[in-house]
């Protein structure tokens, strides 16, 4: 089974969760992950998924070991991260290679949090 998820997609969570076995347990904006900048960098997102029954999750990330660039100035953005949480069990949390085929259980959570954007332009005094 394939789960069609990207940095810019934005599939209402009902549409995922009545098409897939998953649940959406967290959906936000990653606050502070955006570079700073005149214009700083947009956010990126935290995805946790729980998996309703074992599955195969393949990722293919980019932006895990490299910060995106800010230009003219700006700070870096925040790299991506992908975990998985066994039982869901924040306290057994395995980080995630950027590129991985992984099998999951019913009731584990896969979080991704992606990348925040460089900023522009050199950030200004408070």
């Amino acid at each position: 089974m394939s789960i069609p998820l990207t940095n810019t997609k934005n599939t209402p969570i009902e549409a995922l969760e009545r098409a897939y076995p998953l649940r959406v347990l967290r959906y936000r904006l990653r606050r502070g992950s955006g570079g700073a900048g005149l214009a700083p960098g947009g956010d990126g997102i935290e995805r946790d998924l729980q998996v309703l029954e074992d599955v195969t999750v393949s990722l293919i990330t980019e932006r895990r070991a490299s910060r995106p660039w800010g230009l003219a100035g700006g700070e870096p953005g925040a790299p991506g991260e992908n975990w998985l949480l066994p039982g869901g069990d924040e306290a057994h949390a395995e980080r995630l290679l950027d590129k991985c085929t992984v099998r999951l259980r019913a009731g584990d959570v896969l979080r991704m949090l992606t990348p925040g954007g460089g900023g522009w332009g050199p950030p200004q005094p408070s």
